[in-house]
C-alpha cells in the first residue's frame, strides 16, 4: 500500500494550521514600554536575524491579557506544525519547488476541470448532461441521475482534485500516484480499487483479452515511458493508453489512465489530455483497433491532435 492518502491528510492538517495562524491578529511576544507620557503596548517578534518591535496600541489590561494569548496560541500552532512537517518527513515527503509554467498549467486544468470531469464521464457511458455534472460536482447529487452515475462522478471529482494539489504536482508520477487515483475512481465500487488485478477481464468490442499484470513489471514499464526522454504530450499519451490496454486495475482504468496522464502532462506545464465529447467514438473505434494492435500510431496522432489542450 502506498502512503498518499496519510501524506494528504497531513498536509490538510498543516494548511488549516498555517489557516489558523495566519488569522491570529498579532503573533509575537507583548512588551510594555513605559514613557513619560503613559505605558504603550509593543509586540517583540524575531524576523530572519533582527529583532522587531511593533506598535499596538496604549496599555490596558484587556489589550495585554489578549495578546498573552495570541502568543501562547501561535507557539502551540507553531509546535503543532513542527510536528506535522516532521511526520510528512517520516513519511517520504519532500518540499518540491513547482516552477510558473506549471503554476500556469495548473490554473488551466484548474478552470477547466468541470468539463475535463463531464468528457471524462461521456468516455465512460455517464449519461448526465453538463450542467447536471456541475451540479453533482458543486452540490454532490441531482435528480434524475443514478446512484451509480453520480458515484462515478464525485469519484472523478476528487481524483482531479487530488492531481491538481500543487504539493502533489510536485511528487514524480509513478505507480503509486497511478494506483492512488485508480482508488480515488472506485471509491465506493471496490474495497481495493488501487490494487493490481489478480483476476481476467474481457474488454466489450473486442476479442483482445489483457494477461494479467505482474507488478513489477507494470512499475519497470511506466519507468520506462517516463524517462523515454520524449516530449511531454508524447510520454503522456503512452501512459494513458499503456494503462489502458493492460487492464491494471479490475475497474476504471481508462478513467485513471487519463487522470494519471494528466498528473504528469501537468507536472511538466505540457496542458491537458482530455478526449472531447464530439471525438469519443472515434477514440473508441481507434482504441479498439489499439488493443488488438492493428494500428498503434494512429490513435496516438489521434490524441495529440483532438485531444491535447494547451495553455499558452
Amino acid at each position: 500500500m502506498n502512503n498518499y492518502p496519510e501524506i494528504q491528510e497531513l498536509l490538510q492538517r498543516r494548511a488549516d494550521l498555517y489557516a489558523r495562524l495566519n488569522l491570529l491578529p498579532y503573533d509575537g511576544t507583548p512588551e510594555i514600554k513605559e514613557t513619560k507620557s503613559g505605558n504603550y503596548l509593543y509586540i517583540r517578534k524575531r524576523v530572519g536575524s533582527r529583532v522587531t518591535s511593533t506598535y499596538v496600541d496604549v496599555y490596558s489590561d484587556t489589550l495585554y491579557q489578549l495578546l498573552l494569548k495570541n502568543n501562547l496560541e501561535a507557539k502551540e500552532l507553531k509546535k503543532q506544525i513542527r510536528l506535522v512537517e516532521k511526520l510528512l518527513a517520516k513519511a517520504g515527503f519532500t518540499e518540491n519547488e513547482v516552477s510558473p509554467d506549471v503554476m500556469l498549467n495548473l490554473d488551466f486544468a484548474r478552470i477547466n476541470m468541470k468539463l475535463s470531469i463531464y468528457e471524462q464521464a461521456v468516455l465512460e457511458g455517464v449519461a448526465t448532461s453538463f450542467p447536471q455534472t456541475e451540479d453533482i460536482i458543486d452540490n454532490g447529487k441531482v435528480n434524475g441521475v443514478t446512484a451509480t452515475d453520480v458515484q462515478k462522478i464525485l469519484n472523478l471529482k476528487h481524483a482531479w482534485e487530488f492531481i491538481l494539489d500543487k504539493d502533489v504536482l510536485g511528487v514524480k508520477s509513478d505507480y503509486s500516484i497511478l494506483c492512488h487515483i485508480a482508488k480515488l475512481v472506485n471509491e465506493g465500487f471496490f474495497s481495493s480499487g488501487g490494487r493490481i488485478r489478480g483476476v481476467p477481464v474481457t474488454i466489450g468490442g473486442t476479442s483482445y483479452i489483457p494477461p494479467l499484470p505482474i507488478e513489477t513489471v507494470v512499475i519497470e514499464n511506466i519507468s520506462e515511458i517516463i524517462n523515454s526522454h520524449k516530449e511531454p504530450i508524447d510520454i503522456a499519451i503512452e501512459l494513458c493508453l499503456y494503462c489502458m490496454k493492460t487492464q491494471i486495475f479490475n475497474d476504471g482504468n481508462k478513467r485513471a489512465a487519463v487522470i494519471f496522464a494528466n498528473h504528469y502532462l501537468i507536472s511538466n506545464a505540457g496542458g491537458l489530455l482530455v478526449i472531447p465529447e464530439a471525438q469519443v467514438p472515434e477514440f473508441k473505434r481507434l482504441l479498439i483497433n489499439y488493443y488488438e494492435s492493428k494500428d498503434t500510431d494512429e490513435i496516438k496522432s489521434f490524441l495529440k491532435q483532438n485531444c491535447h489542450k494547451h495553455f499558452r
